[in-house]
């Protein structure tokens, strides 16, 4: 294992450091999102955990960056980031619809390399072995823009400025496709256990399809539906960060640090 760094990095931002938490826990935004989604969960579960947030390229401070349309991608290169640096004690990864796709493969990849996830919370995304017939990636600007604005995740502010919102659309394009296009790739399950929550009315998610997340683990299952949809999380912060927290209380070391339970607002 290696030492971490001190500072974020351009794949990985590091908010709130914990250099004292027993268990690093790694979100990974939905699709349009950014590291700064995070920023809020960093500050209320640190010092318990340290928590990092991928940013993925074409958006924020990496606008000019191609974005990448492909979900095994991206989790290459994060598996690459996260060895190279960041896996001196277990990580937990936490990713919400898009970001569940990218984390569940990152999980995949760091057990293949001998290095496996501690858990994996995947929020607001059926199963990987689960398909829709979606074709959104394909559609025109005012097609995506109106899918955005059902899916109740981006700000109101952002549709009212034509420049912010021309801006993103390249990426938001580019990370349907790569939800869009995803496939399954058959190998072992993951050694780690998993926890999947959804919101009750989330449109992109069924119980089925929520609940065959379980055959993609050896180990523990639980499936948590929430009020809400497919954004459930927002409104439901208090409940989300006390799963991750109890969750991650199961699989940090004995005697490792991680301060006082976190404040839920």
């Amino acid at each position: 294992m290696t030492a971490a760094p001190a500072q974020s990095n351009v794949w990985v931002r590091r908010y709130h450091p914990a250099p004292d938490a027993g268990v690093r826990l790694v979100c990974f935004p939905h699709a349009g999102g950014s590291a700064t989604f995070y920023f809020p969960v960093a500050r209320a579960l640190s010092p318990a955990l340290d928590v990092l947030a991928v940013q993925y390229p074409g958006r924020q401070d990496r606008h000019t960056e191609p974005p990448v349309d492909s979900i095994h991608a991206l989790a290459d290169v994060v598996t690459d980031e996260l060895l190279s640096g960041w896996a001196d004690r277990p990580l937990v990864l936490f990713g919400h619809s898009m970001g569940a796709m990218v984390a569940y493969e990152v999980a995949t990849r760091l057990q293949e390399r001998g290095a496996p996830a501690a858990g994996l919370l995947a929020s607001g995304r059926r199963a990987p072995s689960t398909y829709r017939d979606e074709n959104v990636h394909a559609a025109d600007d005012e097609g995506i823009v109106a899918e955005m604005k059902r899916m109740q995740g981006t700000d109101e502010q952002v549709f009212a400025d034509e420049d912010v919102l021309r801006m993103i659309l390249p990426a938001v394009r580019s990370d349907y496709r790569a939800v869009e296009t995803y496939r399954h790739r058959p190998g072992p399950p993951l050694e780690c256990p998993v926890t999947v929550l959804v919101g009750g009315d989330d449109p992109q998610v069924t119980p089925e399809e929520a609940q065959a997340w379980e055959r993609h683990t050896d180990a523990s299952f639980r499936l948590l539906t929430y009020p809400g949809g497919h954004f459930y999380l927002v409104a439901q912060v208090p409940e989300v960060l006390r799963e991750i927290r109890e969750f991650t209380d199961t699989v940090k070391p004995a005697g490792a640090g991680g301060g006082a339970a976190f404040p839920l607002r």
